[in-house]
Formats: structure tokens, C-alpha cells, sequence
């Protein structure tokens, strides 16, 4: 830990090495390792480097400029950008050596009328019942005319349920998507990668892994939905990060006794009260409560609102702790901690959304046998 942090986030590199191998194992088929929005927060590339010490062949991310920060870094694998409107820096795209999403006519003619000495390499996005990226209508359209100035290298859809195994949408998704395909080859693009499976499709659903399946949330070691899919421990995962702060302060407080912004909450009883260095502008949410902090052995939860760079815990009359103290404020739950997980029940959301909002104020600390985080 570093002795000049207030907060820090400690990412496991090994962990997410070691996800992959089990993803890739499950799955029977190549990997895309899932690294967009700075891999989920974990650290663009270094978690890239470790993706592909577990065994990814594939990096996937949303916005070109994450895949040009990549090759930048010196990452030499294929790289998937799908995120890349029209009037983007395609060129750009190209000199690097990155691999683009099309999802409409308008960017295919942009990228096929680029004057390069290489093709363009396309995987063309397909909608088959998501009703957010991908051809829908204007599949009818596609002639191989449109795809000759350009390599088409794979074609690709996204499950919208694929964390629910029992909806008939999953599989009327994976009709569709065949059906698309073939298309595709009735074009003469036959020798394609053919990927729609994500992380929990990859655990549930081997029907649908193709020649290629996504992994994002899972590599990170966390579920895709703990309800319908059980805990990272039952699906075999290591969650990758956790999140620490010191206590700024803990003090004596008497019953009764208002908390927070708005005077929210009151204390009980007689007890102690420990001011934890991290807040809102951190990441952590506004809206959590019934989360808290674990410290000594013993969970302490949020009393008040979460303010701008600090939230209050009762610690209890008895606790031990004192001001200048690491307190872990989500990890694995091993030892009876929080997770990802249940911070994003008492914020309403998702374990998705808590890791990747942790901000930059947020330092991340490296753990590696290796030399993956240099």
C-alpha cells in the first residue's frame, strides 16, 4: 500500500490471467478479452497484458482510441473496436493494424472508400433482437459489391438475456444470428469468425460460442448476475479488484446524534463513527445504502449520505479501530467483506457499474508474479 494514498484500488493481475484460462476452458474456443472503459477500471494495459498471459488471443474494446493506446503500449495481438461512428479516423485505424465494427452502410462506404495501401479489416455487427447496435434492415442490402474494397474478417451480434439461461430470446437470438451468417457466406465470406457469446453466455450457453466467445465482467472475476447465475465463488471466478481507504478519523459519538448532509440518520447508541477518505467524486455511489466498509474482522455500514470525498461507518462502541486505519471497502467477501456485488445492491445497481466508476483520483496498485503491470 502506498503511504501517500488516502484510497487506493489493488487489482490482482494474476487473478485476471487466471479467469481467462478458466473462461477459455469453459468455452472450448478462443477468447476475446473484453478491455474497454480502462478495462472495466482495472487498467487498460495492464490488464491487456495479463488477458493475454491467461491465454486471449483477441482484445476487444469500444473506442478506437483505447485500441490505439494499446498498440501504442506495444500490444501486437487483434484488436476488435466496435464503438467507431461514422466520420471517424479510420485511417488511423488502419495504420494501427486495428480491426473495425460496421453496423451500417454509411460506415461501410466511409471505410471502403479510405485510400490506404491495405484493406480495412470489418466484422460486421449484426442485430438479431437487441435492438441497439448492428444491420437490421439494411442486411437485405448487402451486396458483395459494398464488401470488396474491404477484408471482412468476422461477424458478431450481443445477447440482451443472456444472464437469464430460460428466456426463448436467447435462443431465437442464436437462430438469427445463424441465419444472418449465412448470408454472409452466401456472399462468399465464408472462412469468417463467427462471436456472440458474452461472459455469461461463455459459463451457460455453449451452443453459442461459435468460433469465438466475449468475455468481459467475468474476466474481472465477477458474475454477470448473481441471481440467476450464482456467486463468482460458484462460477469459478476471482474477482480482481478491491478497494481500500483509511479512516481520516474516528471519534466518540452519543446517541442520537445527527449524520451527514440533510441529518439523514442518527446514531443508535453511544458509539463510534469512522470517517472513510473516499466519496462520491470517487466513485463510490450517492445512492449506497446498506453497504459499508470491513475492518478488523467486523463489516461496519454506512451511517448518513455519502458526500463528495468521504462517507461515515458505525464502528461500533467497542471496535478498536483508530483514525489513520485501511479499511477494505469492497474485495472478494472471503473473509466476510463486502463485494462489488453487494455494493451494487444497496446502490441499486450493478457490480458492473461500481468497479467501472472508481475514478482516477482512485490510484491503482499492481500485484503480479510476473512482469504483466510493467
Amino acid at each position: 500500500m502506498s503511504a501517500f494514498s488516502r484510497a487506493e484500488a489493488r487489482i490482482d493481475l494474476n487473478r485476471i490471467s487466471e479467469n481467462i484460462a478458466h473462461l477459455k476452458n469453459s468455452a472450448g474456443v478462443p477468447v476475446m478479452a473484453v478491455v474497454k472503459a480502462d478495462a472495466y477500471g482495472h487498467g487498460l494495459v495492464p490488464v491487456s497484458k495479463a488477458a493475454i498471459a491467461g491465454g486471449a488471443t483477441y482484445l476487444g474494446v469500444a473506442l478506437l482510441e483505447e485500441a490505439i493506446a494499446l498498440r501504442t503500449a506495444g500490444i501486437t495481438v487483434p484488436i476488435l473496436a466496435w464503438l467507431v461512428p461514422p466520420g471517424s479516423d479510420y485511417l488511423s485505424a488502419i495504420d494501427y493494424d486495428i480491426e473495425l465494427a460496421v453496423a451500417s452502410l454509411i460506415s461501410l462506404a466511409e471505410i471502403s472508400a479510405v485510400k490506404s495501401d491495405r484493406k480495412a479489416r470489418v466484422h460486421l455487427e449484426v442485430d438479431t433482437g437487441m435492438s441497439r447496435g448492428g444491420f437490421l434492415s439494411e442486411w437485405d442490402q448487402l451486396s458483395g459489391d459494398l464488401l470488396k474494397n474491404i477484408e471482412i474478417v468476422g461477424i458478431f451480434s450481443h445477447f440482451a438475456r443472456a444472464d437469464e439461461p430460460g428466456q426463448a430470446q436467447n435462443e431465437s437470438q442464436r437462430i438469427r444470428f445463424e441465419e444472418m451468417a449465412r448470408k454472409l457466406e452466401s456472399l462468399g465470406f465464408a472462412d469468417v469468425i463467427c462471436h456472440l457469446s458474452n461472459s455469461a453466455a461463455t459459463l451457460m450457453d455453449p451452443a453459442s460460442a461459435f468460433d469465438m466467445v466475449r468475455t468481459g465482467i467475468a474476466m474481472y472475476g465477477l458474475t454477470p448476475d448473481v441471481e440467476n447465475l450464482g456467486s463468482s465463488l460458484s462460477l469459478g471466478l476471482k474477482p480482481a479488484m478491491s478497494l481500500h481507504a483509511k479512516l481520516h478519523l474516528v471519534k466518540d459519538v452519543p446517541v442520537n446524534s445527527p449524520v451527514g448532509y440533510g441529518a439523514t440518520a442518527f446514531t443508535q447508541s453511544d458509539t463510534k463513527l469512522g470517517l472513510v477518505a473516499i466519496g462520491y467524486a470517487d466513485g463510490i455511489p450517492r445512492s449506497a445504502q446498506g453497504a459499508g466498509v470491513f475492518i478488523h474482522g467486523k463489516r461496519a455500514s454506512i451511517i448518513g449520505r455519502v458526500s463528495m470525498d468521504q462517507f461515515v461507518v458505525d464502528l461500533g462502541e467497542n471496535s478498536q479501530a483508530i483514525s489513520g486505519d485501511w479499511v477494505e471497502v469492497f474485495g472478494d467477501g472471503s473473509s466476510g467483506g463486502y463485494t462489488a456485488e453487494d455494493w451494487g445492491h444497496a446502490s441499486g445497481t450493478i457490480n458492473y457499474e461500481i468497479v467501472t466508476r472508481i475514478g482516477p483520483r482512485v490510484p491503482r496498485i499492481y500485484r503480479s508474479h510476473s512482469l504483466i503491470a510493467e
